[in-house]
């Protein structure tokens, strides 16, 4: 990365300056933090400890809650100290990282939760050969795919964003290094920038989304073809909780990147920026784990041996 810029710090503006609400916010982000590592670091340990979790479905599942656990991990710690002190700043390199690291986990996550949906269409429209047409030979690439995908976009968007020029204002309305609030405050021209911003978030919220459909029109079409009550619904139990998470997370990322830039409102941004970084990733185990008898009763099973 060319660094051209005059500024070699950022100060994160963050929610407010008022101490009293910055002390209750403190603790309402470390609670979500808490409860964050909490289940999605526990799921990923029963999905190893429990035998019977040992399929793709859970594979997926854990290396999920990896992510998620890993992106909000990447923001809440930083977030939590500014709270805390009075000087907030973040340095060049580290804003470069935080936003890196962010843009990778949420790009990982878009393509996981596209991998998730093939997943369940191959578990629902043959059961019989699940087995054979998911194996290690194509879990493993699709997962590594995942990873890969969301470093190649991740890399792209910070070598775009910090070759431009920060030689006015330094302060980032935000709780975290994001590409919109950069792109804000930057005295370059910044439509390269934008256009790369729409067309490769878009072209991979479309890519997967369009995955997730078509993943879950064959199966409606083998929901239809059921004759059994108990199978229809045992497959609504293991789609729903995933349509549930997909349609949080797109929902937000869509509003969030892929719209034209004279529409940010970074205030509002950055509380929809919030939601899919920080308060997602604690509710990811909960939607899964609720509608999941597998998942429930791997943790009786734990409970029962505490």
């Amino acid at each position: 990365m060319k660094n051209v810029t005059e500024v070699t710090t950022f100060v994160l503006k963050g929610f407010t300056d008022k101490l009293e609400l910055q002390i209750i916010l403190f603790f309402l982000f470390l609670t979500i933090y808490v409860f964050t590592l909490m289940g999605n670091l526990g799921l990923v340990a029963l999905v190893i400890g429990d035998s019977r979790l040992h399929n793709p479905m859970y594979y997926f599942l854990s290396v999920l809650s990896s992510v998620d656990a890993c992106y909000s991990s990447v923001i809440t710690p930083n977030m939590l100290v500014d709270f805390m002190s009075k000087n907030k700043v973040i340095s060049f390199l580290g804003c470069a990282a935080q936003m890196f690291l962010a843009v990778t986990f949420g790009t990982t996550e878009c393509f996981l939760l596209a991998a998730m949906a093939y997943d369940r269409y191959v578990a629902i429209y043959n059961p019989l050969l699940y087995s054979v047409s998911m194996s290690p030979r194509v879990y493993v690439p699709l997962i590594i795919a995942s990873h890969v995908g969301g470093i190649l976009h991740a890399s792209v968007h910070s070598v775009a964003t910090f070759s431009l020029s920060f030689c006015a204002s330094n302060e980032i309305r935000h709780v975290f290094c994001d590409i919109p609030p950069l792109l804000a405050i930057s005295c370059s021209d910044t439509h390269t920038n934008q256009l790369l911003l729409f067309y490769f978030a878009g072209f991979i919220e479309i890519t997967t989304i369009l995955v997730v459909l078509i993943s879950y029109g064959f199966i409606v079409l083998v929901i239809l073809r059921m004759h059994s009550a108990e199978g229809r619904r045992k497959v609504f139990s293991t789609c729903g909780s995933h349509l549930t998470g997909v349609s949080i997370f797109h929902g937000t990322v869509l509003f969030m990147y892929v719209r034209p830039s004279s529409s940010y409102a970074l205030d509002h941004d950055m509380i929809v920026s919030i939601f899919y970084s920080i308060v997602i990733p604690m509710l990811n185990p909960i939607i899964y784990s609720l509608r999941n008898k597998d998942v429930k009763d791997a943790m009786q099973k734990v409970f029962r041996k505490n």
